[in-house]
């Protein structure tokens, strides 16, 4: 797969986009459309860390299948668990022959070479995480990673706004509403049925304006 070149211009449409929503969940899907989109890779998930359970909870998904979304409970203490606990972007180059894989099997029969993972951070308090995933093994460059990282400020931003302006207590019901693997298909979590569409391929290489 060609890699294409991440401009200012694309990551200010991406961050416009993200910055002009005040509704969490619309926030996320366009983070993981425009992410996909932006690096050409097969696909990108956001995940919300639940501190009771130590466990990832999916909040938004593009590009995965259905049956690699339901391969299991996600642990924050075995997946990529360096990437939260260093709060630093970590790139996985084999997923077949790496520890930090929780589901190594599971991601090799859905096609994933590698993986990106970076933290989103929330003032001081790691609150998530935002997961690249490529079809073919991918040298992830300075680049790349710090696309994918500007990125993931920005929706730590953009989440910590929605908490200001609506309430603590309806972002959080919200946001629940979005880890519940029963309603995340009901609620557009397919890559194909009613994603809202940002931006497409050609525009993410037109100038922006």
């Amino acid at each position: 797969m060609g890699k294409p070149t991440i401009n200012y211009e694309t990551l200010i449409r991406i961050t416009k986009a993200i910055s002009t929503i005040q509704d969490p969940e619309e926030i996320v899907l366009i983070t993981v459309e425009g992410v996909t989109h932006a690096l050409n890779v097969k696909g990108c998930a956001l995940f919300l860390f639940s501190e009771k359970s130590a466990e990832l909870r999916l909040a938004g998904y593009y590009g995965l299948s259905n049956e690699y979304i339901d391969k299991g409970p996600v642990s924050a203490l075995r997946s990529i668990a360096s990437s939260l606990q260093e709060r630093q972007p970590v790139a996985i180059f084999d997923v077949s022959d790496d520890p930090r894989i929780q589901y190594p099997e599971a991601a090799i029969k859905e096609g994933i070479a590698s993986i990106l993972a970076t933290p989103i951070i929330i003032g001081d308090q790691v609150v998530g995480c935002l997961r690249v995933y490529t079809a073919e093994p991918w040298e992830f460059t300075l680049n790349d990673v710090n696309f994918v990282q500007a990125v993931a400020q920005v929706v730590g931003m953009a989440m910590e706004m929605c908490r200001i302006n609506k309430g603590l207590q309806e972002s959080i019901d919200i946001l629940e509403m979005m880890q519940d693997p029963k309603t995340l298909r009901d609620r557009r979590r397919t890559p194909y049925e009613g994603v809202p569409k940002s931006f497409t391929t050609e525009e993410m290489v037109q100038p922006a304006t």
